[in-house]
Parts: structure tokens; C-alpha cells; sequence
């Protein structure tokens, strides 16, 4: 394939919301793909040690040079993933790879640690409730951890679930004002972890109620329901799993940047994604299952409507028989043996009375045998 044969305009690609960025073949590696009219990105620095706290919106990037020169621990939240003059004024700051702003700008990437020199990068996925518990929204965030800083980059600047981090910094709640910036990494990662259970619990709470409405009165809205639900849950699924692979290679090949005490705490975050993983695999077969009561309460609705036409269909089967042989037309004058009935005093009666003796037992007898009991 020739040169000519690419776009003149670079189009980054995406395979679905559900897929991660990836590049056309034979792109120069490095390139960031931002919006041409991208607004620049807030930048919220929380400085502090064990004796203060500060926590400042910063307008001009070169100040965080200050704060980087003490021993002070300083979190450096970009909200937003800015433009490229952002990226132009942080990256001498903290020294950033070229690769490295690759993965944190072109979303989404696949959960997962990369090690540079002096610096450490972690991408996670974090989950968020919707206002008015509607579904959840997903969104990167990249951690870059320093020797005594910490650089997070947060994809969608709206909600985030690390209240309780910043007020624990802000009150001298627990020990965190007493760690470094490598603990604060890792109440970060496990916030963002923790932040799947609330979600769960929303989706069981939708799956306890989809049971009652399967087995009560189910429809083509319960179906849409139940395929929705899964669909999020793999969703949530394809999160987690890569999120618990990069943790799991943290803990196993270690950092110089993290010390041995915080490898216990993200030891116990690492337990967390387990038992995400559990509850995900755990709502999906119970969505499953729905989909087969629903499948089975279908089936079972049709068959009860089978059956009763059955039950009609025998009842008038015998009944149409009668009325179809008295309604042949044989001459009687011919012989005395063509419907000698028809020439009875009672013959009509007879007939209409031998009618309703006959579906009389029918009804009877399928009563008997339960066959008019509905099964659902």
C-alpha cells in the first residue's frame, strides 16, 4: 500500500466505548491526539506533611517547581486531560517521557504499570455512580509517582470518588499526613478499587428486583433489561480484570519508589479486586440465569396457551364430527336406511342434547386430569 493511499488527517481510532485506543499501523509512536480547541486543564495541588496542609488551584504550571524543591509531600491533580499547551508546560516540570503523556493522554488504555526512570505510572479505571443512581460512568485516571510527588490525570474533571483522601489530608485523619507520596498512591488506587462496590451493589439491587419481574409478569422490556445489564457488568468486567493484573505485577516486581510497608497496603487493595471480581462474575451468572427464566416463563406462557386450545380444539372436535354427519344431505325417500333421524318426533333435541352430553364429559374429564390448572 502506497503513501497515497492513507488519509491526508490523522484520525485516531477507536473500536467501540467498550475497546482501547489503538493507533493505525505505522504511526510515529508518541504522538498525542487532543482536541484542537480543548480548554487547558485545572490543576488542584494539595501540599502537605505531618505539621500543615495546603491545597491551592495553580494558574500557572511553573509554580509547582516551588513545591516540588521541599520534602513536602505534593499530589498534583490535573482535572481534565487539557491541551497540548498543558502537556507542553507540565512535561518539563516532572520530566515526563514522551511515552508516558501518550498513555495518560490518548484514552482509553488498558489498566496497567510502566516503570521510567525515576518516575513510576500507573493507569486505573475508576467507576462512578450516576446522580440519581441511573448507571455509572467510566473514566481513566493515571497516577505518575515521584520521589515526593505524586501527578494524577483524570480524564472527566466532574466527579471523582477521592473525597475521603482529600479530607483525610485536610483533617490529619489516620496516618497518611506521616507517609509519603507512594501511600498516597496507594489510597488513591484503593479508593478507586472501592469505588466498584457501591456500583455492584446497585446492579444487585436492579438484578434482585428483575427476578420478582421475571417470574410475576415478564415482557420484551424485561429481556431489553436483562441484556443491558449484562452488557455493563462485562463492561465492568473488562475494568477490573486488567486493573487487578497491573496491581498484582506491582506487588511482584516491586519499585523503588514504594517502600516495603506500603506493599502491604496495596497487598490488601489487591485482595479488593478479587472480591470485585468475584461479585462482577457472580451478577453476570445471576443475569444469566435470568435470561433463562425469562426464556423458561416464555415458553412456559406459550405452552399454556397451546394447551387450552388444545382443550378447545378436543372439546368441539367430537361436537363438530356430530353436526357435520347430520348436516350430510342424503335423500330419505330414496332408502330407509339415509338418517332415518331426521324423520323423529325428537331428533333435534336428540341431537343438540347428545352434543352436550359429549362435551359435557370432555369438560369433565380434563377437569379431572388438572388440564385447566394454569402451571405459572
Amino acid at each position: 500500500m502506497s503513501n497515497s493511499d492513507f488519509p491526508s488527517t490523522y484520525q485516531p481510532q477507536k473500536i467501540s466505548k467498550l475497546d482501547y485506543f489503538y493507533d493505525q499501523p505505522g504511526t510515529t509512536p508518541g504522538q498525542l491526539h487532543l482536541s484542537a480547541d480543548a480548554a487547558p486543564a485545572d490543576l488542584v495541588l494539595i501540599d502537605y506533611d505531618r505539621d500543615r496542609a495546603t491545597r491551592a488551584t495553580i494558574t500557572n504550571p511553573t509554580e509547582i517547581r516551588e513545591y516540588l524543591r521541599t520534602h513536602t509531600v505534593s499530589w498534583i491533580d490535573v482535572l481534565g486531560l487539557g491541551n497540548m499547551a498543558t502537556w507542553d508546560a507540565l512535561s518539563p516540570i516532572f520530566n515526563l517521557h514522551r511515552m508516558l503523556v501518550e498513555d495518560i493522554v490518548n484514552v482509553p488504555q488498558r489498566p496497567k504499570v510502566e516503570h521510567y526512570q525515576d518516575q513510576l505510572l500507573v493507569i486505573a479505571i475508576m467507576v462512578v455512580l450516576n446522580p440519581g443512581r441511573t448507571g455509572f460512568s467510566k473514566e481513566q485516571v493515571s497516577l505518575v509517582l515521584g520521589k515526593n510527588y505524586l501527578l494524577t490525570v483524570q480524564e472527566e474533571p466532574e466527579e471523582d470518588c477521592f473525597h475521603g483522601v482529600r479530607q483525610r489530608i485536610e483533617i490529619d485523619r489516620g496516618i497518611i499526613r506521616t507517609q509519603g507520596a507512594d501511600y498516597l498512591a496507594y489510597c488513591l488506587l484503593d479508593a478507586i478499587v472501592d469505588g466498584y462496590f457501591p456500583v455492584l451493589e446497585y446492579y444487585g439491587e436492579l438484578i434482585e428486583a428483575l427476578e420478582e419481574e421475571v417470574m410475576v409478569h415478564p415482557d420484551r422490556s424485561t429481556l431489553e433489561k436483562i441484556y443491558k445489564i449484562r452488557r455493563e457488568l462485562l463492561t465492568i468486567r473488562r475494568a477490573i480484570w486488567p486493573q487487578r493484573d497491573a496491581l498484582n505485577s506491582l506487588i511482584r516486581d516491586g519499585s523503588d519508589l514504594i517502600s516495603s510497608e506500603v506493599q502491604v497496603y496495596l497487598r490488601d487493595c489487591y485482595d479488593h479486586t478479587i472480591q470485585v471480581m468475584d461479585m462482577v462474575e457472580t451478577y453476570r451468572e445471576l443475569a444469566t440465569g435470568l435470561m433463562d427464566v425469562y426464556l423458561s416463563a416464555v415458553s412456559n406462557k406459550m405452552n399454556e396457551i397451546m394447551k387450552l386450545l388444545t382443550v378447545v380444539s378436543a372439546i368441539f372436535i367430537p361436537l363438530t364430527f356430530v353436526a357435520g354427519v347430520y348436516g350430510m344431505n342424503f335423500d330419505r325417500a330414496k332408502s330407509p336406511l339415509n338418517m332415518p333421524e331426521l324423520g323423529w318426533y325428537w331428533g333435534y333435541p336428540f341431537c343438540l342434547a347428545l352434543m352436550l352430553i359429549i362435551g359435557s364429559s370432555l369438560v369433565f374429564f380434563f377437569w379431572k386430569r388438572g388440564w385447566f390448572k394454569s402451571s405459572m
